[in-house]
């Protein structure tokens, strides 16, 4: 037990805790919201924020190079927390915000095509629960075409027109998924991601943010399972550190004690 003849291993203890409860946070979002984009597309990034003073900033992995940052190593304008980028087939990655303190936002899976045809879905996960709209896109007008849909390689509809809506989405509804139109070509796959409504009624938070250094190599499927595995990782790894930190504490605290007690016996 700590008594009140410590007041530096208390003082440190608290600040352990504060620390340990305290997240930087940041959301990743995309304008147009979509994951798919035809060449030559303009699209903006940019990190919602809690704290501004965290630092963040706009990094991405592609089959070519790895962690790079927009505006300085060749890639987007921007500054901060947002970057703008005119897209073409070697940005086709995983892009996401990372502070100096190390924490990471949400990551994204953005594929640029050469081709004449995309798949507009959702770029983050969606709700249990909410409508999802598919477009599918030509480069060429007119745009509005008949469209086929795909779900895990399999058709799941035929429409007379470029959009599928499907309605109260749920974790069956998770997959692969593109289009194909008629005489002008089929769209690249994207990954749809579907997440449980939440539990209560408190207010919506920003997406909670990894401490996790390991990041993508490359651009691929962001599966949900993935992003479950590297959060209970983090979340062990933390739990570890403190408990390390708190053992060495105590045997600090402990070691002090007997040596006031000696110098007073010798007074």
């Amino acid at each position: 037990m700590f008594t009140s003849n410590q007041p530096e291993c208390h003082f440190s203890l608290v600040l352990i805790s504060l620390l340990s409860c305290t997240t930087n946070q940041a959301r990743l979002t995309v304008s147009p919201s979509s994951s798919q984009f035809f060449e030559g597309d303009f699209v903006s990034l940019n990190c919602e924020e809690d704290d501004s003073s965290a630092g963040w900033t706009l990094r991405r992995n592609t089959s070519k190079r790895q962690r790079t940052q927009c505006g300085g190593d060749g890639w987007g304008e921007g500054a901060g927390s947002s970057c703008n980028i005119t897209v073409f087939t070697q940005d086709s990655g995983v892009y996401w915000c990372e502070s100096r303190e190390g924490p990471i936002s949400n990551m994204v899976n953005l594929t640029v095509t050469g081709g004449s045809v995309i798949l507009q879905s959702p770029v983050l996960p969606v709700m249990e629960g909410d409508d999802v709209t598919l477009l599918c896109k030509t480069k060429t007008t007119p745009s509005n075409l008949p469209a086929a849909f795909y779900k895990d390689g399999s058709l799941i509809s035929n429409r007379t027109s470029n959009n599928m809506t499907i309605q109260h989405v749920s974790r069956s509804d998770e997959g692969l998924y593109k289009c194909d139109i008629s005489g002008h070509g089929e769209s690249p796959s994207s990954w749809i991601t579907v997440t449980g409504k939440p539990t209560n009624k408190s207010p919506s938070t920003p997406t909670p943010v990894s401490t996790s250094t390991s990041i993508p190599t490359s651009a691929t499927r962001p599966g949900s399972s993935v992003l479950l595995h590297v959060l209970i990782s983090v979340g062990s790894v933390c739990v570890l550190v403190l408990l390390v930190l708190l053992v060495l504490l105590v045997r600090q605290c402990n070691h002090r004690k007997p040596e006031a007690d000696q110098g007073k016996a010798a007074r």
